[in-house]
């Protein structure tokens, strides 16, 4: 390989996509080559972009990230893992010995997974690079099978950077959470906390656990759900246990009063 390193960015969160490629700028001798935001794309761009690194999220809509590997059998590059798994899943890919970042992405992080990527994609042999990873597939679809049970059975928790390092927020103890242009704000026991994850993808993690969307941009826990308030022109909140109330969007309004056991209001 000569020139500048050729990265392919596959992540099915179209955030999460310009905030790699604003990190990747700041990096010299990257040239970011193209965008796929599910499986079919994602196969479909490496085999036409021929790139010689690619950034794949885990978990994406029509297949994950294992199934682009999978499809593309000796076709595929070096590939660098994007994850918002938790730290079972993270001592899996430490066992794995594949590179792998976590969101949100830190710029040390991702210059040093950047260089080892870059390594691969000009001294390994391929057919040994492939079998290697290929292998390494099978172990990680194997551990994080095996974490989802045990965090369906125990660990609710999510993790957010400080400046003290990482916290600890347990599922059960969030109120609320706000969307605020590319981050969520997340409301805890009188704590704020900000973590970089759109919307959407917050709401697919935290619906299974009994999390309410009432707003473009508001996700509540619906058992810190006190009552319901109506207010002028006949728009609704609702008031949380600590008084807190939250706007309930109008096309919202049909889904919280039927998730909540209400009968929604007849027009006329």
């Amino acid at each position: 390989m000569t020139g500048a390193l050729r990265v392919l960015i596959v992540d099915d969160e179209p955030i999460a996509r310009r905030r790699l490629l604003r990190l990747l700028a700041q990096l010299d001798g990257i040239q970011p080559v193209g965008e796929a935001g599910d499986c079919d794309q994602a196969v479909a761009a490496i085999q036409t972009l021929r790139p010689d690194l690619v950034m794949l999220d885990l978990q994406m809509p029509g297949g994950d990230g294992f199934a682009v590997i999978e499809r593309l059998g000796k076709a595929v590059p070096p590939v660098i893992f994007v994850t918002a798994f938790d730290q079972y899943a993270l001592r899996a890919f430490e066992a794995a010995a594949v590179d792998y970042i976590t969101k949100p992405v830190e710029m040390p992080r991702l210059a040093a997974a950047i260089e080892r990527g870059r390594a691969a994609a000009m001294a390994r042999d391929q057919g040994q690079r492939i079998a290697e990873l290929q292998g390494m597939v099978a172990v990680l679809r194997a551990a994080l099978d095996g974490t989802a049970g045990e965090g369906a059975a125990g660990s609710r928790d999510l993790w957010v950077r400080t400046r003290m390092g990482q916290t600890r927020i347990g599922i059960d103890s969030i109120d609320y959470i706000l969307a605020e242009r590319d981050y969520m704000r997340i409301f805890s026991g009188g704590q704020s906390y900000m973590i970089a994850e759109s919307m959407a993808a917050m709401q697919r993690r935290l619906a299974p656990m009994g999390f309410l969307r009432i707003h473009r941009g508001v996700l509540v826990r619906q058992a810190a759900i006190a009552g319901l308030v109506r207010r002028r022109y006949g728009m609704l909140a609702v008031r949380l246990e600590d008084g807190t109330e939250l706007g309930v969007g109008r096309s919202h309004v049909h889904d919280v009063l039927q998730v909540l056991g209400l009968k929604p209001a007849q027009d006329g």
